[in-house]
C-alpha cells in the first residue's frame, strides 16, 4: 500500500481523491490546448518555444506589433524552406512567388472591377442629358460613334440618330439636369450608409461593468461613428497600412458599395472623382486575395506588404498611370515600403493597366484618359508664367486644406447635417447643379471638362470644340465663363470634399488647374492655351499626356506649388482628412519636427506613479501571481480606456516581461473558465508544471527598452521605423523600469 500521495495513482483505491485531481488536471490541460489551438494559428503556436510570446487574433482598433510579425514569418519561412524533398521543394517555390502571383491576380481585378465602373458611370451621367434608343446601356459618346467599349474604335463617323435628348429647352434641360443629379446623389448616399458601422473604441470607464454606447459619466465619450464607403478612403488606407486594424474597412461588401457609389456619386456631376475610391477598391482586392492565402491572412505585418503593392493598382487604373500608381503608394499612402514591396507594385500596377487596356472602357483603344500633341514648344520667357501658375496653385492647395478643414470643423458639426448625411449630399448636389449647369463648360463629368480645356484649336479637326469656337470669337463672355468655372471648381471642391459618398479629390483640382492655365493662356497669343491649362493641373497631368516635352514646365509648376502650399499649411488634404476622422497616425516626420525643436529626454514619457501602479505586476521568485490581482489589473486596464494597453511583469524592479491587454483579457476570461477558482493563482513566468493555470505563453519575455536619459529623437525614431507598440523606459545605472510609454 503506498505511503504517501507521491506514490498513489489512478489504481489506488485507497486514495481516490488523489487520482481525480490528477484526471481533473490532465483534462484540464487538454481543454486549455483545445481552446489556445482554436484562437492560435499554427505560425503562432511555433513560436511556444521562443521568448517573444505568442499573439492572439489583432483587436479591432488597435495597433499590430511589427516586430513579433516579422518574427513569427521567420519562423515560417524557415520551417518550410529547411524541408528536403521533390514536394517541400514545390511548397518552398510556391511559398516564394505567392507574392508576384498575388500581385499579378489584385491587378486583373482591380482592372476589371475599373471597367465596370468606368463604363457604368459614363452611361448613367449622360442620363443626365437623354439615352440612347439602340442601347439603354450605352453612353452619348458609344451610341453616336463608333466607340464602344470592348471594341477597338476604327473610327468610322458619327451618327446621333440613335441618341435622344429630353428636351431641346434650355429650362426644361436644366430642370431634368437637376433632377436626376439629386436622384444620383440620394442613391449614393443612401448606398453609402449601408457600411455605417460602430467602431470599438474604449474610453474611459468602458469596461464590464460599464457597458454603455457613452461612457465615463455624463461628459464621457460617445461611442465612434464610421461609413467605410464614404470619401476617398485614403486617410484610412493610409492609417491601416501605418499598422492600425479599422475593422470591416476592406471587406468585400465595402468594395461592391464603393464601385456602386462612385458609379452614382461621380454622375452627380459633384466637384469629386473615382480615383479615391479607385485606390480604396484595390485595397480592398488586395486584403480579400491575401486573406485567401494564410502566409498574408496570420501575418498583419505581411498583410500590410501586399496591401501597399495592390492600392498602387488603383491609380493605375484611374488615370492609365502605372508608374504614377507606384510613385503614389510608394510617397503618399505607405509607411513600410521595402524594395520587394515596390517591385510587386510595379507587377500590380501593370498588370492592371494591360488588362484595363484590353478591355476599353472608353472604346478608343487607349490607355490614357485623353491626349493631348501641340506641335509647338515653349520659350524661356513662359518660364514665368509656368512659375505664376505654380504660386496659383499652391495658394489653391494651401487655402484648399484650411478651408476645407474649417468646414469639416463647422458646418458639418451641426446635428441635421451630421445625424442626416443624405441631407447633406443633397444640399451639396443642389447647390453644384445649380451652379455648375449654366456654364457650358461645367456641365460635364470632370474628366470630359479636363479634355475640353486641353484642347488645341490651331488645328482643323478641332474646330467642332465649343472652346475654340468661343475662343475664335475672342469675346468677353468667354472669359467670364473660365473665371466663372475656376471659382465655382474651388468653392464647390471645398465643400464637397468630405460628403459621405465615395469621392476623390484629383479630379477636381486638375480642373480648377486647367480652368486657371487655360484663363492665363488667352492673354498669351504666341503658343496654345491649352498648353498652359495642361501645366495648370501639373501634379498629375504629366503622367497622363504621356510627353515629354512638357516634363520641365511641370516640374516648375509643381515645385513652386508645393513651396507655396508648403508655407501656408504643412500638412496634406489626407493628413488633414486623418485628424478630421480622429485616427491615429504617427508621422514620423512631423513628429520629429517637433521633438527636435522642444530638447526633450525620454524620462518625459514616464507615466505618473498611480498610472505604474495599476500597470505593473511584481512576480515573486515563483513566477506564480494570484488570480484576483491580474482581474483587478485587467478591469483598471479596461478604465483607462485603451485598447492595446498590457502589464509590465518586474521582479525587484527588474522588466522580465510584457503582457499584452487583449491576452490578458482572453486568458482570464476564456482559459479561466477552465479554473473557476478565485483563489487559483496564474503563472507568468518559468516553467509551467502539470495543472498550472499558465499563461506564460503569451509573455513577451523580450520588450524592447530605452534608457530615460537617452534624447526624445531616439523613441521618436523606434516608434516610427520599428513600428512598436509599446516602449519600456529603464532608469540610467540600474536598468529598472520606470515607465512604459
Amino acid at each position: 500500500m503506498p505511503t504517501d500521495e507521491e506514490q498513489a495513482n489512478e489504481r489506488t483505491h485507497l486514495l481516490p481523491h488523489t487520482a481525480n485531481d490528477r484526471r481533473l488536471r490532465v483534462v484540464r490541460q487538454e481543454d486549455a490546448y483545445s481552446v489556445l489551438s482554436s484562437h492560435l494559428s499554427k505560425d503562432e503556436q511555433a513560436l511556444l518555444s521562443s521568448l517573444v510570446g505568442e499573439r492572439l487574433p489583432y483587436n479591432d482598433y488597435t495597433t499590430i506589433d511589427w516586430l513579433h510579425d516579422l518574427v513569427k514569418d521567420s519562423f515560417r519561412s524557415r520551417a518550410i524552406h529547411s524541408r528536403r524533398g521533390i514536394r517541400n521543394d514545390l511548397l518552398s517555390a510556391w511559398d516564394s512567388s505567392q507574392g508576384w502571383v498575388a500581385a499579378a491576380i489584385i491587378g486583373v481585378l482591380t482592372a476589371c472591377v475599373a471597367f465596370l465602373v468606368d463604363v457604368a458611370e459614363a452611361t448613367v451621367s449622360d442620363w443626365k442629358v437623354g439615352y440612347c434608343k439602340t442601347n439603354v446601356f450605352w453612353n452619348r459618346e458609344a451610341c453616336c460613334t463608333a466607340r464602344k467599349p470592348l471594341i477597338p474604335w476604327d473610327n468610322m463617323g458619327e451618327s446621333c440618330q440613335g441618341w435622344h435628348t429630353w428636351t431641346f429647352g434650355y429650362w426644361g434641360a436644366y430642370g431634368i439636369y437637376v433632377g436626376f443629379a439629386l436622384l444620383f446623389g440620394i442613391i449614393a448616399a443612401s448606398a453609402t450608409l449601408l457600411t455605417k458601422h460602430a467602431l470599438p473604441v474604449a474610453a474611459p470607464g468602458h469596461s464590464a461593468k460599464n457597458d454603455n454606447v457613452t461612457v465615463g459619466g455624463p461628459q464621457g465619450v460617445v461611442g465612434k461613428t464610421m461609413y467605410m464607403a464614404a470619401g476617398s478612403g485614403i486617410p484610412e488606407i493610409k492609417t491601416i497600412l501605418s499598422g492600425f486594424v479599422i475593422p470591416n474597412f476592406l471587406d468585400f461588401k465595402v468594395l461592391a458599395v464603393k464601385a456602386f457609389g462612385a458609379t452614382f456619386a461621380v454622375a452627380t456631376g459633384m466637384c469629386l472623382g473615382k480615383e479615391g475610391p479607385f485606390v480604396h477598391i484595390s485595397t480592398c482586392v488586395a486584403y480579400l486575395v491575401g486573406m485567401c492565402l494564410p502566409k498574408y491572412r496570420d501575418n498583419g505585418r505581411k498583410m500590410r506588404e501586399l496591401l501597399s503593392a495592390g492600392c498602387a493598382s488603383g491609380l493605375s487604373v484611374a488615370f492609365g498611370a502605372p508608374i504614377g500608381g507606384v510613385l503614389f503608394a510608394y510617397e503618399e499612402i505607405s509607411t513600410h515600403f521595402p524594395r520587394k514591396v515596390l517591385w510587386r507594385a510595379f507587377v500590380c500596377s501593370l498588370f492592371a493597366a494591360m488588362v484595363l487596356r484590353a478591355l476599353n472602357p472608353t472604346g478608343t483603344g487607349k490607355l490614357v484618359l485623353f491626349e493631348t500633341n501641340y506641335g509647338t514648344s515653349y520659350k524661356p520667357i513662359h518660364y514665368l508664367v509656368f512659375v505664376m501658375l505654380g504660386v496659383a496653385g499652391g495658394l489653391f492647395g494651401g487655402v484648399f486644406c484650411k478651408a476645407n478643414f474649417l468646414w469639416s470643423k463647422t458646418f458639418r458639426k451641426y446635428s441635421i447635417i451630421k445625424d442626416h448625411p443624405v441631407f447633406e449630399v443633397f444640399l451639396v448636389v443642389l447647390v453644384t447643379t445649380l451652379l455648375q449647369y449654366p456654364n457650358p463648360l461645367t456641365r460635364e463629368p470632370g474628366d470630359i471638362i479636363i479634355k475640353n480645356l486641353l484642347v488645341d484649336c490651331r488645328y482643323p479637326h478641332d474646330n467642332y470644340s465649343w472652346v475654340c469656337e468661343m475662343e475664335g470669337e475672342k469675346g468677353p463672355k468667354y472669359m467670364g465663363w473660365l473665371v466663372y468655372g475656376t471659382l465655382v471648381k474651388l468653392v464647390l471642391t471645398i465643400i464637397t470634399f468630405g460628403c459621405k459618398v465615395p469621392s476623390g479629390i484629383i479630379i477636381p483640382a486638375l480642373d480648377a488647374g486647367a480652368f486657371f492655365g487655360r484663363l492665363i493662356g488667352q492673354w498669351i497669343t504666341t503658343i496654345s492655351p491649352g498648353i498652359f491649362a495642361m501645366v495648370g493641373a501639373a501634379a498629375f497631368l504629366a503622367g497622363l499626356t504621356g510627353e515629354l516635352e512638357y516634363i520641365v514646365p511641370h516640374m516648375i509648376a509643381i515645385m513652386v506649388a508645393k513651396w507655396v502650399a508648403d508655407a501656408l499649411e504643412r500638412e496634406g488634404v489626407y493628413d488633414l482628412a486623418q485628424t478630421v476622422l480622429g485616427h491615429p497616425f504617427l508621422d514620423l516626420d512631423h513628429a520629429m519636427s517637433l521633438v527636435q525643436n522642444a530638447d526633450q529626454l525620454v524620462e518625459v514619457l514616464i507615466p505618473p506613479p498611480q498610472t505604474m501602479k495599476e500597470i505593473t505586476v511584481d512576480v515573486p521568485k515563483d513566477g506564480m501571481v494570484a488570480r484576483r490581482i491580474l482581474d483587478v489589473k485587467l478591469e483598471q486596464l479596461k478604465q483607462r480606456g485603451l485598447l492595446d494597453a498590457g502589464l509590465v511583469l518586474v521582479q525587484d524592479g527588474m522588466l522580465q516581461g510584457y503582457l499584452a491587454e487583449g491576452e490578458l483579457e482572453f486568458g482570464l476570461n476564456d482559459l479561466g473558465k477552465l479554473w473557476e477558482d478565485a483563489a487559483t493563482k496564474v503563472r507568468l513566468l518559468g516553467n509551467a508544471e502539470e495543472g498550472d493555470f499558465d499563461m506564460s505563453m503569451f509573455v513577451d519575455r523580450t520588450p524592447v527598452t530605452i534608457c530615460a536619459k537617452a534624447p526624445m529623437e531616439y523613441a521618436v525614431e523606434m516608434f516610427g521605423r520599428l513600428g512598436l507598440r509599446h516602449l519600456c523606459v529603464v532608469e540610467e545605472g540600474t536598468s529598472k523600469l520606470v515607465g512604459v510609454s
